[in-house]
């Protein structure tokens, strides 16, 4: 079942957003060579908790962490430890909290010191992919319009869309109704409607689609070990399009 959200309770997800976009912000600020993924989630740890939030995936079927941090060929899902990051290396790191009964959920990829152009353009195409779906976040359209477009953009450019993980729904729940792939065929999938909140999320590939899970039974791999980034964001579909509720201002010309 779809829940459609109030103007009230968008604007609560808008803080847990904010928390997010921030949250993201600071870790990324501190991503550089030497550093120990467990150091990220502490700060995002402290962050979280210091805004009076608390951190949605720790415990999460069982999850070990704060945040998730997932280097290179990892795609989502990769634990926090005692990995230094290395310069070359990207990194993404989603980040979920609560405030207030409800979820924000976003994700970005990091360059790790100096990157080689493949990886900065990885990194570029899957964030843009993201602003080619929503572009169809409306109530005049279905939801795989949004999966088309991401699915399309990303295809373009010689990359693949991750197809056994996608994006959800998201509210009181951090997983909701519907699911949203990143992938399928335009005019098809419920009818987008005002109140609807949603986490779309690009992973995307440097070579193929398929992927494996490690034996920890969490971190998701690309199968080939080519690189993987990602990039999410919360939004709620208004009278006047979507609105990016994990966003800061300036960051979506960065």
């Amino acid at each position: 079942m779809i829940i459609i959200k109030s103007r009230r309770e968008i604007e609560i997800m808008k803080i847990a957003g904010r928390i997010v976009a921030e949250c993201l912000q600071l870790v990324g600020e501190k991503i550089k060579p030497g550093v120990k993924t467990i150091e990220l989630d502490r700060v995002a740890e402290n962050y979280i908790k210091k805004n009076r939030a608390i951190p949605s995936f720790k415990g999460y079927n069982g999850f070990p962490a704060n945040i998730c941090v997932s280097v290179n060929e990892e795609v989502v899902h990769g634990i926090p430890g005692d990995r230094e990051l290395k310069d070359g290396d990207i990194v993404s790191v989603d980040i979920g909290v609560i405030y207030n009964g409800y979820h924000g959920d976003a994700a970005r990829t990091f360059p790790v010191g100096n990157i080689s152009a493949s990886a900065k353009r990885l990194i570029e195409v899957t964030k843009e992919s993201f602003f080619k779906g929503i572009q169809y976040a409306t109530s005049d359209h279905r939801l795989y319009d949004i999966s088309y477009a991401i699915q399309r953009y990303v295809e373009s450019n010689g990359y693949s869309v991750v197809r056994e993980y996608v994006g959800h729904g998201i509210g009181r729940s951090m997983h909701e109704d519907p699911q949203v792939p990143n992938f399928g065929c335009s005019g098809r999938g419920v009818r987008l409607r005002e109140g609807m909140t949603l986490a779309i999320e690009p992973m995307v590939n440097e070579g193929t689609f398929e992927v494996r899970t490690l034996d920890n039974n969490w971190t998701v791999v690309t199968a080939d070990g080519k690189l993987s980034a990602h990039y999410e964001n919360t939004i709620a579909i208004t009278p006047e399009g979507p609105e990016i509720l994990t966003i800061l201002a300036g960051e979506i010309n960065e």
